[in-house]
């Protein structure tokens, strides 16, 4: 199992010396947890994951080990191999692709994509084969579309593939299915957003039909020096993940106290607001379903208030811009 990351399947523990009566032994006591059918994990282990793209990482390992003819995993797959941050449609599946072929089907929760692909767009991770940063971007912005391509092509230029090099890829399917949504997705991306929550909020202001989006505005004073999400005209969105407010030790990013960042937070803002800028604050539960109509209209309405008091344009803090190169 350990060699194994974390898993052993029904003819493994055979071929280690293990009967099928111990094996159902081991489950029945709850040693052992059925991952799939056939593939076993110690429940230990199983109960120590806790994020749902390491779950799902663990439910491709294990579909993926009682597969028996040749493979790379590919798509949503792919990714959490190669741990590009991804959006999880609702219901994951496994991916894999098959080559020479052509076409997919799915089969006991596994969809398989036959399809062509050049040797040099598979990378070994882990001990897998599995397509590439670019190849995985625009294969998942095919599959599932908007958001999910966005924020996959975005990752990948997060992790340094070049713009040109996902555009190559996508050339090279002229005819495949779903193109037009991998396009759209190269085409709104941006090299600098630097989260799954950052790109979900663009896409937000995409819909509302704002334009010339900045993506990690930083302005300083010489004294305090603040970078800010995405702004348009005057104003700023700035995306709040639940991640900055979860101590270290718990698996989170926060080395103070809630109380301490909160209180950063508001004399942040209160500095942005003396330079005549509006802000505007989003929480991952925000993006989603019902809140997210309700969000575009409170942004609509908090973005349009900063035009009416400020205008747009942001000519007189040029001398305060802090300028880094960019990720092409």
């Amino acid at each position: 199992m350990a060699a194994n990351h974390g898993l052993i399947t029904r003819n493994q523990a055979i071929a280690s010396g293990l009967d099928l009566e111990t094996i159902y032994g081991y489950v029945k006591s709850g040693v052992w947890t059925v991952v799939r059918r056939g593939v076993y994990a110690e429940s230990a282990y199983v109960q120590s994951i806790t994020l749902p793209t390491d779950r799902q990482r663990l439910r491709d390992r294990a579909a993926c080990a009682a597969i028996t003819v040749p493979f790379v995993r590919s798509h949503d797959t792919a990714a959490l191999e190669l741990e590009m941050p991804i959006l999880l449609p609702k219901r994951p599946q496994t991916h894999v692709t098959r080559k020479p072929v052509v076409g997919s089907h799915n089969k006991w929760g596994v969809k398989h994509h036959l399809a062509p692909y050049l040797d040099d767009q598979v990378a070994q991770v882990n001990g897998f084969e599995v397509l590439g940063l670019a190849r995985t971007a625009v294969d998942i912005a095919r599959e599932h579309g908007r958001p999910y391509g966005v924020v996959a092509v975005d990752s990948a230029r997060r992790m340094g593939v070049p713009l040109d090099e996902l555009q190559e890829v996508l050339d090279l399917m002229r005819h495949w299915p779903n193109r037009r949504q991998a396009q759209e997705a190269i085409d709104l991306s941006y090299a600098g957003a630097e989260s799954i929550g950052e790109s979900l909020t663009r896409d937000v202001l995409e819909e509302l039909g704002l334009s010339d989006i900045e993506t990690q505005f930083e302005i300083s004073d010489g004294v305090r020096t603040a970078r800010f999400d995405l702004r348009v005209g005057r104003h700023l969105f700035e995306f709040d993940g639940r991640a900055k407010y979860v101590s270290a030790a718990d698996g989170g990013l926060a080395l103070r106290s809630v109380d301490e960042i909160l209180a950063d937070e508001k004399t942040r803002q209160d500095w942005a607001h003396g330079f005549h800028l509006g802000m505007s604050r989003i929480e991952w539960t925000n993006l989603f379903g019902r809140n997210r109509d309700y969000l575009k209209g409170r942004l609509g309405r908090e973005y349009l208030a900063t035009c009416h008091a400020f205008g747009t344009d942001i000519s007189d803090l040029e001398r305060f811009r802090v300028r880094r190169p960019r990720a092409a």
